[in-house]
């Protein structure tokens, strides 16, 4: 499904939730979505960076997008739960779990207690508070999408990439647990590992590489759109690469 060429109108009428939507994957998923008819609500911790976001966003055409501040890395079940509510949502048809973050890079022999705990939040955590806030809603729709960000490093553990990929090889695990557990309905839930991707995450874990070499976040969009559409009816509990071998 690299290839897949997505209908202009893939997306209307449907309400999608995306957080880390100010930057790299999730910033383009945002407008991507957005040109494909999307109704978005955009998650991130920088005000300004999500009014920018949503003025470009309305300024193209695209519906204009809400958006709600949530810092991941302080989130508990109480403040997701009022950030959702504040929104005032109606619908929820499809849930992007985009952002995250790398840690530092290192044997697990010498990890910092704080910055474990710091990855774990943020990457597991904090997307498990946003699924028990929003699955209700998500519940509620004829069809929904539920969308989880994994890694390389979540499928085979590598050295020194330490929290990171052990918060990736959860976020495996939470992905097939929910897809079991909801078998059956209307929601369907898969992980993406987006692959080497020209990110500043990817430029922090690996600096001396040249980004030029590397996919764009627009090249990945392909998988994306067909996971949140309904071509993809059926199809859950499962980890797709957004690049090829």
């Amino acid at each position: 499904m690299l290839d897949y060429q997505a209908p202009p109108t893939l997306l209307a009428g449907k309400c999608i939730l995306i957080t880390g939507a100010t930057a790299g994957i999730g910033r383009t998923a945002a407008l991507t979505f957005a040109a494909h008819g999307a109704q978005l609500v955009l998650l991130g911790r920088d005000p300004l960076k999500l009014r920018q976001l949503c003025e470009e966003i309305g300024a193209s055409g695209a519906l204009l997008p809400r958006y709600g501040v949530l810092d991941l890395a302080t989130a508990s079940q109480a403040t997701t739960r009022a950030c959702i509510a504040a929104l005032a949502l109606t619908r929820l048809d499809g849930l992007l779990l985009n952002a995250g973050v790398l840690g530092t890079l290192g044997p697990l022999a010498e990890l910092d207690e704080q910055e474990w705990q710091r990855v774990l939040q943020v990457n597991v955590s904090a997307n498990l508070w946003l699924i028990q806030t929003c699955l209700p809603l998500l519940q509620q729709a004829p069809q929904a999408s539920l969308l989880l960000t994994s890694s390389g490093v979540g499928k085979r553990g590598r050295a020194g990439w330490g929290s990171y990929a052990i918060s990736k090889f959860a976020t495996e695990g939470m992905m097939q647990v929910l897809a079991d557990e909801l078998a059956g309905t209307g929601v369907r839930v898969n992980a993406i590992n987006p692959g080497a991707t020209r990110t500043a995450m990817r430029a922090a874990a690996k600096p001396d590489e040249d980004p030029l070499t590397l996919r764009t976040p627009a090249e990945l969009m392909p998988l994306y759109l067909y996971l949140m559409g309904q071509h993809s009816l059926g199809l859950t509990g499962q980890s797709w690469d957004a690049q090829s071998k």
